[in-house]
């Protein structure tokens, strides 16, 4: 008898059955894509026929696609709140932008407040390292830095925007400087591109590790800037603006191209968690995006304003397909905790749940029956199909997104007993929530209410306009 195979034959044994453990056991990657005042029509997946976005469609068909897919706010630092922390960032009384050049607030207390557990915070103490690239508009004092909150490796600004170019002479009004605390940030050529260059080294450096990439793109947010060389793409929309917004959502998805290339490219792919979302819908004023079919845009309750292009791809356990029932961005702090190995309890109050087993179909039925909002002047409540919105000028309205998804039928007046049911239901909550930390000024407060009695295209336009 060979007595060395006797004895090698069980340690080649035990050494497999730990190489298989540990794949099998292998914590997911996570990366999230933001795009930042995308429209809800403007991406092939939804039907654009002006706009190509083959990359960010192709994640799409090998995803899941979320057509009812929310986020907190219909404004982009609120909204961010929420998708941070798996909380409505109301909650906590971010309900407005952090704007910190307002004399009558102290930059020491607008930011998401220090006593709040970001979705960073989590996975760093869950062994993964974090990464953000981009936006963060979460507060801008030292407390509330990117680097304070969870995040490990920072590239980006902590305000709302930034220019494009380098130098631009529409674009006094983002005034960010790029930070960086892992090199010497150098000058941006077009900050798209840049942002893209940053994620694809992120994911060469941590391939080996469980990583957590928040990719915050600023496109297609104002101000509308692009190459001429992608502009000339869309020579055939006669709208300028809209012919730059096109543009930079092709440089958008250009970008996301690469990330998903890296991914495949460093064998990382197959165990990685992709979200692709907009913070909030179109504001169809500012970058002539459109929404449809949903009625409205940034800045008020309307689908338009609260329901955006959302994608969730783990091509390791997902199948494709389409995920009908309402989510929402705080979903994903729960999910990821869980799928990276821990848990969360009642005792954090989240907002958002773990929507994996209903994206596996181990789990029927609504994720949510019930979904609140509140932003200024306005406050909203989904229930099932039926959808309130209460302003200040007028009866609150009612729709039955089953029936009318584009919100054109207001049928608050054939459903009265719902109605104050609704009523009820929302102002309960709404009290409950603690005072407003901050205001942003009476932009949105001044032209919220008109926001919501202007005509909205509600079809795709063809080619040519």
């Amino acid at each position: 008898m060979n007595y060395r195979l006797f004895y090698i034959l069980p340690l080649l044994f035990a050494l497999g059955q730990t190489i298989f453990a540990q794949k099998k056991d292998q914590k997911p990657n996570f990366v999230i894509i933001l795009a930042d005042d995308l429209g809800y029509a403007d991406v092939g997946f939804n039907g654009s026929i002006q706009i190509k976005t083959p990359h960010i469609d192709a994640l799409a068909e090998q995803g899941i696609q979320c057509t009812q897919g929310y986020v907190s706010a219909p404004v982009c630092g609120p909204s961010r709140a929420g998708l941070m922390t798996g909380r409505n960032q109301v909650n906590f009384g971010f309900d407005n932008n952090p704007i910190v050049d307002l004399p009558q607030f102290d930059e020491n207390y607008v930011g998401v407040p220090v006593e709040e557990i970001t979705i960073a915070d989590r996975l760093a103490e869950l062994g993964y390292v974090n990464g953000l690239v981009g936006k963060w508009h979460l507060g801008e004092a030292p407390q509330y830095h990117p680097t304070k909150r969870g995040f490990h490796e920072f590239w980006g600004y902590t305000g709302g925007g930034h220019n494009y170019f380098p130098t631009q002479p529409n674009g006094d009004a983002y005034p960010y400087e790029i930070e960086c605390n892992y090199k010497d940030p150098q000058p941006i050529t077009y900050i798209t591109d840049d942002k893209g260059d940053e994620c694809v080294d992120f994911i060469k450096k941590h391939k080996k590790d469980p990583f957590f990439l928040f990719a915050s793109f600023n496109a297609p947010h104002a101000p509308m800037q692009a190459t001429e060389k992608d502009k000339a793409l869309y020579s055939y929309i006669k709208d300028k603006k809209r012919r730059t917004y096109a543009a930079m959502i092709h440089r958008l998805d250009v970008n996301v191209g690469r990330i998903i290339d890296e991914l495949k490219k460093q064998g990382v792919y197959d165990n990685t968690v992709i979200v692709f979302l907009s913070d909030n819908g179109g504001p169809c004023d500012h970058n002539a995006s459109i929404n449809a079919p949903l009625n409205g845009q940034k800045g008020i309750l309307l689908e338009g304003g609260i329901r955006v292009p959302f994608v969730i791809s783990y091509p390791k356990h997902l199948k494709a397909g389409k995920y009908n029932q309402p989510i929402t961005s705080m979903d994903l702090t729960p999910t990821f905790v869980t799928l990276a190995g821990g848990k969360t309890t009642a005792k954090d109050k989240l907002d958002g749940v773990d929507i994996f087993p209903y994206l596996m179909n181990k789990t029927t039925g609504n994720p949510h029956e019930t979904m609140m909002w509140r932003f200024t002047i306005s406050a909203g409540i989904r229930k099932g199909n039926w959808k309130l919105i209460r302003l200040p000028d007028r009866l609150p309205i009612l729709f039955n997104l089953d029936k009318d998804p584009s919100e054109l039928n207001d049928v608050a007046s054939e459903n009265r007993d719902l109605v104050v049911e609704m009523l009820k239901q929302l102002g309960d909550w709404d009290v409950s929530c603690p005072q407003v930390l901050y205001l942003e000024g009476n932009r949105w407060r001044r032209n919220q209410v008109d926001l919501y009695d202007q005509k909205y295209q509600l079809t795709q336009p063809g080619l040519l306009k």
